[in-house]
């Protein structure tokens, strides 16, 4: 019996964390900002930035609209960071970025051991391709 109970409180954990993977977790971290590719979204400060680095410039791009507004843009798929310095060099954010597709205009196609993923914004065009190799 207390075999079985451990058994479902670790299926129970391990259908937590692959619920939790993909869109959903991204949401639900408050750490983890989350644009999709090619487009934008605004970040207001509660007090002015100096100075934006990104970690890595080809995933992701921050612009400086004033004191307090920054506009980030997702570039392409990844993750990567932003740090935000104030004027006297003190960090004022350290965020985590991941840049990803928008699910809501997507479609999957199967066929036999191969998937692609066509993003139809507004018209489909192949986004990723997947072959099954027969390794994991």
């Amino acid at each position: 019996m207390l075999f079985r109970s451990v058994m479902v409180r670790l299926v129970t954990l391990c259908g937590v964390v692959f619920a939790g993977a993909g869109q959903a977790a991204a949401q639900d971290k408050p750490d983890l900002l989350r644009v999709f590719m090619n487009h934008a979204r605004v970040l207001k400060l509660d007090r002015p930035v100096s100075k934006v680095i990104v970690g890595n410039s080809n995933v992701a791009d921050a612009t400086v609209a004033d004191s307090t507004t920054i506009v980030l843009t997702g570039r392409s798929f990844g993750t990567t960071n932003l740090v935000l310095l104030d004027a006297e060099g003190n960090a004022i954010a350290d965020e985590r970025i991941l840049v990803s597709i928008d699910e809501g205009n997507t479609v999957r196609v199967f066929r036999q051991t191969e998937r692609s993923i066509l993003s139809c914004t507004p018209n489909c065009e192949q986004h990723a391709e997947f072959k099954n190799t027969g390794t994991p």
